[in-house]
């Protein structure tokens, strides 16, 4: 209750709590952005192509690093079990689109057995990663 003699204070609007809300959420919404970008495979000198065409994203990512050793998404592999292990990543009376990053020092030889034992598994097709000049 107001005493009739007590001078009226004038209303204001607290705008600091506001500001720190807005830059908390800016904050987040920054960081969050910069997780959504995902890289396929493990990083290696892609050779260049002038005909290379971007591809949609795909859950599969087969590498062969410049030193010959074999990565299926990420997680090493070998040559022997790739066949079994691309199939098990492949939906039934699907077809998914299986991209080697091979890198460019690789012996030819290697990057001809993975596609040979990527050709043999039902549903997937090959695309080679390049980079554009």
């Amino acid at each position: 209750m107001r005493l009739p003699d007590e001078p009226e204070m004038p209303l204001q609007i607290n705008v600091v709590p506001m500001i720190d809300v807005i830059f908390a959420i800016l904050t987040f919404f920054i960081i969050s952005t910069l997780q959504l970008t995902r890289s396929e495979g493990l990083p290696v000198n892609l050779p260049t192509a002038g005909t290379a065409q971007t591809q949609k994203s795909t859950p599969i990512a087969i590498t062969i690093d410049a030193k010959g050793n074999l990565a299926l998404n990420r997680k090493p592999t070998r040559l022997e079990t790739l066949e079994s292990q691309v199939k098990v990543l492949i939906p039934t009376g699907k077809e998914v689109v299986v991209i080697l990053n091979a890198d460019e020092q690789v012996n030819h030889g290697k990057v001809i057995a993975v596609m040979d034992k990527l050709r043999r598994v039902e549903g997937a097709k090959l695309a080679i990663a390049t980079k554009q000049p």
